[in-house]
């Protein structure tokens, strides 16, 4: 069995992200960032340039010009929109691909992107910061790379007891290592700085109702199991993870929003993933 701390001393073996991303996250929460600064560190990293520029001029923003330069996507889109386009470019090209039988990274980062894009349109009808919720879907399941990065073994097992139980994932985790991809995840938030507000969703993206779990954490949650509806990711094993009724209700959206909810969420996730995933 395995505990939090065998997690974190094997974090240090992940791959680091680009300095500039660190930084990027370090300081979600902080408005006096310089951003000229900023724009002109991610513009030396030229994969990362070309994949947050295909993303900003992508159907997720619709801008009706063309952006050429990192300091042109933040006059258009804002600093926390690219900051976010830029995170989530770094973090997809970040994980190398792992031999764990039964773990598909395509697909893992499918779903979370369909999550991505989800809680973002969830967002925007609640009024709550867009940006936030996207980088929050994106890296709400983060933890199982962590999982199968420094435990590709016990995770190969533990997914052999999901497929022989036919159970959530979660389960399985903790059946099998004693700890779970919240666990992992919580573990690598701390380590690369994520800011509170990202913790909280990570942290309780499963149990909503946790008290002081926040209200992006309910988002993360309905935008998971809605993601997992849809099979955008198309998981033969993806099964529905049971949804809190306390978030439901706090979203308090009826079934003609959803409806068209999940047709926006269907559209800029395959767009998202066509640019994410090339």
């Amino acid at each position: 069995m395995l505990t939090y701390d065998d997690v974190v001393k094997n974090l240090d073996d992940l791959p680091s992200l680009p300095a500039v991303v660190m930084e990027l996250l370090n300081s979600i929460d902080q408005e006096d960032v310089d951003i000229s600064v900023l724009a002109k560190k991610v513009s030396h990293d030229q994969a990362l340039t070309a994949k947050t520029l295909r993303l900003a001029n992508s159907s997720l923003y619709g801008l009706q010009v063309k952006v050429t330069t990192i300091q042109q996507a933040i006059t258009f889109l804002g600093f926390q929109a690219t900051r976010n386009l830029i995170t989530a470019a770094a973090l997809t090209g970040c994980f190398a691909e792992r031999a764990c039988a039964g773990f598909d990274h395509k697909a893992f980062w499918r779903h979370s992107i369909a999550s991505a894009a989800c809680a973002k349109v969830l967002a925007r009808q609640m009024r709550f910061n867009q940006d936030y919720a996207f980088t929050a879907g994106l890296l709400h399941d983060i933890g199982r790379l962590v999982l199968v990065a420094c435990f590709p073994n016990e995770y190969e097992q533990a997914i052999a007891y999901r497929n022989a139980h036919d159970c959530m994932p979660l389960e399985a985790e903790r059946a099998v290592l004693g700890i779970d991809h919240v666990d992992a995840g919580m573990a690598l938030a701390e380590h690369w700085n994520f800011s509170d507000t990202m913790r909280l969703a990570i942290a309780h993206h499963h149990n909503p109702d946790a008290p002081g779990a926040g209200f992006l954490a309910a988002i993360i949650h309905v935008a998971d199991a809605i993601a997992h509806a849809l099979d955008l990711a198309q998981m033969p094993d993806g099964l529905v993870p049971p949804v809190s009724t306390v978030a439901w209700t706090a979203l308090g959206l009826d079934e003609a929003i959803y409806l068209q909810l999940f047709r926006e969420t269907e559209l800029q996730y395959e767009e998202i993933a066509m640019v994410l995933l090339s």
